[in-house]
């Protein structure tokens, strides 16, 4: 299989410069440039890779400073600054210390802190790259690869073996380069690509919007609101056009919300098609995949990165199940005709949310209206009604089985030791013969969670043992010997650490229960219906305030308003920008608002996050003038990223929502 992807990347390379070469030459604008325009501009002299990494460098230095005031440090609380002028989307940048001085940057954003000389020849950094890039194609007038000239920045969460490594945490290896690449920036760097940053974000995968070495970051399009964590940088650096792709990482919704709040796309491909060695925290629903400005070029750079990997045991399900073709191909669709999408309004009622969801909902009605104008079927249950409820009722009982009946202990009792007091079987035998007996919380919005006691310290304290640091062997010493931000309005990262060392049994038991049984019942409810994939908003609310309340669950749409629950279930999902909002509601905590009660509350946490002080008295303000952007899911079956492209191809060519953020445009000098 590795035969098989490199020759993928062989056939990419020469598709993409026989594609380039047939076009005649443009003129080069760095803003909004995708792959095969920068290729068409290297191929025709009009630009070098170094001088296009000098250019991003540039966009860098006046763009990705700190974007909020942090009077105590940036361990410390911060406020936010209206129309910042930064994002401060990369955490670390690939140059030696002396040109790293050279352009001015942060000492912090130095490629290693544990090699100050940092002089070694097997360990090139960017513009190094981009010269013997340079070299080679003035020698052969060839490209190197599928992504020659291609600016990339990789999520911290992610092994480089150029770059520092720590997951967002100001944690002090002895070592903080770890000893060799992930597989797929291995990938990546064969085919060409440039590694030029390590993007910011939420510490340790989690979904708060800064980090303890990197700092908080902003969103490109209101500097004072969230980018959506956790890949927020690698969202915010590819929307404000610091780079050209980038590669996040998404457990619920960590490549898809950043993206969407970045006015990209993002592709969480299939659980099993990317290879995830190389990451700090692997989980069983931890996925791999590119954020890019089209996509096409999202499409490019899964080409690169997906396939088997024998470090990465869950990739061999991918063997035989990817496309004869490459992903590229099926992303220039114009039309529709013959698919069929069915609209998922069990998240678009708005009847069952508030005023701050309305708008995003309506924006993607009319999404789901250019659908059907490019030729596709729609089944829309209508504004009020339920795509899946009525095929849930009836299978998931049997396939939840002893999730189901935890998750209703009023119908299914049991004694203090958790044994049954009644006949469960007989039970779900009828509710599977008669589904009027299924209790009505059975909806795609309430499916029910799984428990994945101590995955979340099994694998990072196995990343840790595996990458062999003589000062950072555990999640213990992480607790012991990092630093913590501490800030009233953001969750305690400190903390997060010490909840996972008390877990002291690993069992996955609940967690693949939920996922086997989750993929065969939305399988079954698509064939009932014969869907090809199903579109729904990314997230129903706008991104929200830096350092906002979360607010307690509203029928399933937490605090962020970002649905995650198909996609933590292995399956494909593609964001796409849908538009803009021009007006928003938003939620702040109000001592003289009326008290949530805690039981509104999932336990342990708030709708999105952890539940701070004041958190349970809040109201909503509003309506507020904002241009931000809206995005929409495109979700399919396993391993049919095709069918998927496909549609996002002809609904962007169609419809051009993408915008870059007006503050962040070119710089004077700027191609």
């Amino acid at each position: 299989m590795r035969i098989r992807s490199l020759q993928i990347v062989v056939l990419a390379a020469g598709f993409a410069a026989t594609a380039v070469h047939a076009d005649a030459p443009m003129k080069f604008h760095l803003e909004e440039a995708t792959i095969p325009q920068i290729q068409q501009a290297i191929l025709s002299k009009q630009i070098t890779s170094v001088e296009l990494v000098n250019l991003y460098l540039k966009r860098i230095k006046a763009y990705d400073g700190t974007c909020v005031n942090q009077p105590q440090g940036i361990l410390g609380p911060i406020t936010t600054i209206p129309n910042a002028g930064q994002i401060n989307s990369l955490v670390t940048l690939n140059l030696r210390p002396a040109k790293l001085k050279s352009w001015g940057f942060d000492p912090r954003k130095a490629r290693s802190l544990t090699d100050r000389k940092d002089d070694s020849p097997s360990l090139p950094d960017a513009l190094e790259i981009a010269a013997a890039q340079d070299a080679e194609f003035a020698k052969t007038g060839k490209l190197v690869g599928p992504l020659h000239g291609v600016v990339m920045a990789i999520k911290d969460q992610y092994d480089t073996i150029d770059m520092r490594t720590t997951s967002g945490a100001d944690a002090p290896y002895a070592n903080d380069r770890p000893p060799e690449d992930s597989t797929f920036v291995e990938r990546l760097r064969a085919a060409g690509a440039i590694m030029l940053a390590k993007s910011n974000l939420g510490e340790y995968a989690s979904g708060v919007p800064r980090s303890s070495y990197g700092g908080t970051f902003c969103n490109p399009y209101d500097t004072e609101r969230s980018p959506r964590g956790s890949s927020s940088g690698s969202g915010s650096a590819v929307g404000a056009n610091l780079v050209t792709c980038s590669i996040a990482e998404e457990s619920g919704s960590s490549i898809r919300g950043p993206a969407s709040a970045a006015s990209a796309v993002g592709i969480a491909a299939t659980q099993e098609l990317v290879s995830r060695k190389g990451m700090v925290q692997i989980g069983i629903n931890t996925r791999v995949g590119p954020i890019c400005r089209t996509v096409a070029d999202a499409a490019r750079v899964l080409d690169v990165i997906a396939g088997y990997d024998p470090k990465d045991e869950l990739t061999v399900f991918s063997i035989g199940r990817t496309p004869s073709h490459s992903y590229e191909s099926f992303a220039h669709e114009k039309r529709l005709d013959g698919i069929r999408i069915g609209v998922v309004r069990e998240y678009m009622n708005k009847k069952l949310f508030t005023k701050a969801d309305e708008q995003t909902i309506d924006i993607v009605s009319q999404g789901v209206e250019d659908l059907r104008k490019l030729g596709a079927t729609i089944v829309d249950p209508g504004p009020e009604g339920e795509l899946f409820t009525s095929c849930l009722r009836q299978y998931v009982p049997q396939a939840d089985n002893k999730l189901f009946t935890k998750r209703f202990p009023e119908q299914f009792p049991v004694d203090a030791n958790g044994k049954a007091t009644a006949d469960h079987t007989a039970k779900l035998l009828d509710m599977r013969m008669n589904p009027a007996r299924v209790p009505e919380k059975v909806t795609l919005r309430e499916f029910g969670s799984a428990d994945a006691d101590g995955q979340n310290k099994y694998m990072l304290n196995l990343y840790l043992r595996e990458r062999g640091d003589t000062n950072i062997t555990s999640n213990a010493d992480l607790i012991a010997k990092s630093s913590f931000h501490q800030d009233p309005t953001f969750p305690d990262r400190k903390r997060a650490r010490e909840n996972v060392e008390k877990v002291t049994e690993y069992d996955m038991s609940e967690r693949l229960l939920r996922r086997f049984g989750v993929q065969q019942v939305i399988l079954q409810c698509m064939a009932e219906q014969k869907l090809d994939a199903l579109v729904y908003p990314t997230s129903n609310l706008p991104p929200t305030k830096l350092g906002a309340p979360a607010g307690p669950p509203i029928n399933g749409r937490n605090g962020t308003g970002v649905w995650s629950f198909l996609g933590a279930q292995g399956f494909p999902v593609i964001t796409v920008p849908a538009g803009f909002t021009t007006e928003v509601y938003d939620l702040i905590r109000d001592p003289t608002a009326p008290q949530t009660p805690a039981s509104a509350w999932p336990s342990g946490g708030g709708g999105g996050g952890e539940r701070l002080e004041g958190d349970d008295r809040t109201r909503l303000v509003g309506p507020v003038p904002a241009k931000l952007p809206v995005a929409m899911d495109i979700v399919g079956r396993p391993f049919d990223e095709p069918t998927l492209l496909k549609i996002a191809s002809a609904y962007t060519a169609a419809t051009r929502h993408r915008q870059p953020p007006s503050a962040f445009g070119p710089l004077k000098g700027e191609p």
